[in-house]
């Protein structure tokens, strides 16, 4: 899809520069993202779809359910199960039945898994500091406002 011809475009209309641009943010998405799972693969032997869940449940120390933490991250409940089993036998995760509802899971970090996504988190932030450097303050601020305006537009 990225590398896909621009033969397409309709003259007259600004689509050319759209698609341009769509291409140039895919790109550098998935540039930032292949940096960042290296570097969480090195660093902390583990994986983006581990230091999101991770992250996830940072945000809510009473724990989520799974099907909220699937929600939350926009991926199917099987996707997650894998990830978190992984995590519970690491320790870094704990899972418990919520009360009065033998049938739903709650999971939450575990003192070591808080202590250990803390750690990632911070490398986290350093990592993409580097690797977006040459974007100034003021650049970004409006870049992410535009994408996040962009958001609303398109989510109505």
């Amino acid at each position: 899809m990225v590398s896909a011809p621009l033969t397409a475009e309709r003259p007259g209309t600004d689509s050319k520069e759209r698609l341009r641009l769509w291409i140039r943010l895919l790109r550098a998405s998935r540039s930032i993202e292949s940096e960042l799972r290296e570097r969480l693969k090195r660093d902390f032997g583990s994986t983006l779809p581990r230091f999101d869940v991770m992250a996830a449940l940072y945000r809510e120390t009473g724990g989520m359910a799974m099907t909220d933490l699937s929600r939350f991250l926009l991926v199917s409940n099987g996707n997650v199960t894998g990830i978190v089993d992984r995590l519970v036998a690491d320790g870094y995760v704990a899972r418990s039945k919520r009360e009065g509802d033998r049938r739903t899971s709650i999971v939450r970090l575990t003192a070591a898994g808080r202590e250990t996504f803390a750690r990632m988190a911070e490398a986290h932030e350093v990592w993409v500091d580097e690797l977006l450097a040459g974007v100034g303050e003021t650049e970004a601020r409006e870049l992410s406002s535009k994408l996040k305006a962009f958001r609303s537009d398109w989510e109505g």
